[in-house]
This record gives C-alpha cells, structure tokens and sequence, in this order.
C-alpha cells in the first residue's frame, strides 16, 4: 500500500496550489473521455520513482472561538473533521505557512497540534518567490518544526528540494500481509449498489453490514475466503460519491480508503447497478481503476430488477462500450448479488483476469508481431516529415503487462499510435481485463568500436 502525504496549513496559504503543482509532475492517462482523470481532492503523485498518495485538505481553524465568528462555522467545523483525519492517516505532512502574512495564531495552534505527532513534518512556507521572501521565513522556526522550506508552489521554485526530502522519509511500499498467492478482489463502486451484499453472498454468511442507506460501509474490510484450491482476499469498500455529494467528515476519508483498497487490490469488481442505468460516476471510479493498473471485471448488479428481452444484456453491454470505451477490454457479466445469479461466474472471471494481468509474451513473438502491425499501419510523420522508427520490443514485467518499445524518438509518436498498438496486442493475445503498460524509449547508440569510421 502506498504511503499517504497529507497537505494542511490556514485558509489561503496555497495548498491546493502545492497539490496541483505537485501532481504535475506525474504522468496522467492521456484520454478525452469523461471520467478518466482522478478527484482533485486525492491523486497519487511520484517523484525520483517513488509512489505515494497525496491529499489536499480545506483550510484547518482549531480557535473555536474563531470558528463560532464564521458565517458559515459548521461547514469550516466538518473542514476541521477532515483534516484532522487527513492528519491521523497520513505517513507524512506538509504544512503550508504564507510568508507574506507572516506567523499567525492560527499557524501556532496547528504546529501545537503536529509537534504532538511523531510523523515527518515539513514546514513549507509558501510564496517565497525572490530571494527577500526567502529570507523572511527563518521567522517560522519559532513553530518548533525544524528547518522551513522556503519556495513558491505557484513557479515552482523550490518544490523539487522539498519532494527529494520528502521521498527519502516516506516508509516503502508494503504488501497487505496476506497468505502468498492469495488473489486480493476488491469490490468497488457507487453507494448502494450492492457491494456488502455481494461480499456476503460470496462468503455465504453476513461479513458486511448489508443496508439500504448509502455509506453504510466505512473502512475497507477484508476477509479471506477458499475458492476451489485458490486463496482469495476480498476487500468490501465505502461507496465513492461524487464529488459534490461527498459529506464532510468521515465520508470523505472513507472514499480515500477505498482509493487505497483498489491501489493495493490485484482485481477490482466495478459493480454498476443495472436497474438504474449508468452514470458519470461509474465511469468516473473506473478511472480510479485504470489509473491504478489493476485488473477489472465489470458486474452488472441487480440484474433480477431489470425488465429483460433476448437483447437487453447486449444493449447494456454496447451502452458501457460507448460510454466507457477506455474500457473495452474489460469483461462484463450480469449478476445478482441477493439472489446469487452468476457471482460464481464473477470470481472465476476474476481469477482469469488475475491470469492475464501475469501473461508473458515471448520476445520473438511479440517483435513479430509489432513488425506486421508496422507493415500494415506505419506511424505518422512529423510535419517537419520525421517518422518514428521502432527497433525491437519487449515485455520487461507483468501486472500490469509492460512492454517497452525502443524507438529513434519517442517525441515524434503519435498519441494514437500507443493505442493502435495495444489494440493488436489485444486482438493476438487477449489481455481481457488486463491494463497494458507501454513505453517507449530511445534506443541507445552503440559506442563506435576502436578502428571504426564515426
């Protein structure tokens, strides 16, 4: 599971400007479909190859006092609750401080709070963008919390520094302590639409509190189950909202645990609820998934309340195509998780995809194969008329399946090329319901040997 880093600091400081700035840096999916892109309120961030989830929180008032003076007080109280949590779950802090306000009462009452924590705290002042301002935040050291990291998130000046100290204290990266070769499943999707129910139905006795009222489920459970010879680990997750209908407080933090289960999930259940048809959110949460390389099996819930003809599942299925086309490979199969219709089916569809997200192509293959998918759609040239070249191909890992691509120049691919590529990987050797990782890289010039004509 990835470590957490949590941004929190006064009203106004830059926080969410650190946050997007830092999440610049990564490489986000490159699609045009709604929903592929995560909530601005969790993202996961990497710098110098270390992975971490990062969390932007509102503006944090302890003075109650202060507080009860608001006009709106309990929407900042429930602010408060948030960060508060955000705090509690994070492995590492970053606390923001303006420098052109200078040290506030309310900036001493949250470096009272995390002196009390023994988690890495960086004291980041903000909008220190000339040398002056930078020379004004030795007046934070007052706060007890160490050396000040003086930079501007706005241009960026100084974030580099603080992220190569930062991924130096975060812990690694831990696996769930579960019982080797065990396939972890995580159930995902919008609130009430049957993940609990599914859970149960699957151990054949209640793990999960099964209701009707959306956010029963607060923390991600899981519980171990014997499927044929095969260990498994299902992870029961909180319904994630939209972001406009998360409430403040623990709802909000729950949905980030769920985030974290599909992170640490080897195959996610993305369960739709086939009564009440598809929404943005759906395909919203399938993003969480793609981005996070894991392989999916999409279920179709509640399907004992659809009214049904010899076409319905094949109308549901071309619906999600089309509103989902960035998931085309994954599989898709009708169930009822009350009444138990196809859930066997489901696990052992899990348990392919769980197989094919570990498929190793050999080299030889797999060059043949690129060479006829060249012959037959060459890449598009430059309008300067340069064309990428590409050498040779290999799969270096799998889970996801990973294949680099040694090329004369990457810059000069196309954006839909990458694609076209993983299409006829697909058509060859399947990969149903597993993320295809492809690379391309320069292929590095061979030194002239001794004697040779440079």
């Amino acid at each position: 599971m990835q470590p957490l880093v949590a941004i929190v600091g006064r009203p106004n400081v830059g926080k969410s400007t650190l946050f997007n700035r830092i999440l610049g840096r990564k490489q986000a999916i490159l699609s045009e479909v709604p929903g592929t892109t995560r909530d601005r309120l969790y993202g996961q961030a990497s710098w110098r190859d270390r992975s971490f989830l990062l969390v932007d929180t509102g503006g944090l008032l302890l003075n109650d006092a202060e507080l009860a003076s608001l006009p709106q007080a309990e929407i900042v109280r429930r602010t408060r609750e948030q960060a508060l949590l955000a705090i509690e779950e994070a492995e590492a802090i970053l606390f923001v401080v303006d420098v052109l306000s200078g040290l506030l009462p309310g900036d001493e009452e949250i470096a009272h709070l995390l002196r009390q924590t023994a988690k890495p705290v960086f004291l980041v002042v903000n909008k220190a963008d000339n040398e002056e301002r930078r020379q004004d935040a030795v007046e934070f050291y007052r706060l007890g919390l160490g050396d000040p990291w003086p930079l501007s998130a706005l241009h960026g000046s100084g974030v580099a520094d603080l992220l190569d100290a930062l991924v130096e204290v975060l812990p690694p990266v831990e696996g769930e302590p579960v019982e080797e070769g065990a396939v972890r499943i995580a159930i995902v999707g919008r609130p009430n639409v049957g993940k609990s129910q599914l859970l149960n139905t699957l151990l054949g006795r209640e793990r999960a509190i099964v209701s009707d009222i959306p956010g029963t489920t607060r923390d991600a459970l899981d519980t171990p189950l014997t499927w044929g010879d095969r260990r498994l680990v299902l992870i029961d997750t909180a319904g994630i909202r939209r972001r406009g209908r998360i409430q403040a407080g623990l709802e909000r933090y729950s949905v980030l645990r769920a985030l974290r289960a599909i992170e640490r999930c080897d195959v996610a259940f993305l369960l739709l609820d086939a009564a009440e048809g598809l929404t943005a959110q759906d395909a919203h949460i399938a993003g969480f998934i793609v981005q996070a390389y894991r392989g999916i099996v999409i279920l179709l819930n509640k399907w004992d309340l659809v009214p049904k003809d010899p076409h319905t599942f094949d109308h549901y299925v071309r619906l999600i195509r089309e509103e989902m086309p960035f998931l085309d490979y994954a599989p898709v199969l009708s169930v009822s998780a009350l009444t138990g219709q196809r859930v066997d089916r489901a696990v052992e569809t899990a348990l392919f995809v769980y197989g094919e997200c570990r498929k190793r192509i050999p080299t030889a293959s797999l060059n043949e194969l690129v060479q006829d998918a060249v012959a037959a759609h060459p890449p598009a040239s430059t309008v300067r008329g340069r064309r990428v070249r590409i050498y040779y191909a290999t799969q270096t890992d799998v889970a996801p399946p990973t294949f680099v691509f040694f090329v004369n120049n990457p810059d000069w691919l196309h954006f839909s090329y990458p694609r076209y590529l993983e299409n006829r990987l697909r058509q060859v050797y399947g990969f149903s319901g597993a993320p295809l990782r492809l690379l391309f890289r320069p292929r590095e010039k061979r030194p002239a040997a001794s004697g040779e004509q440079r």
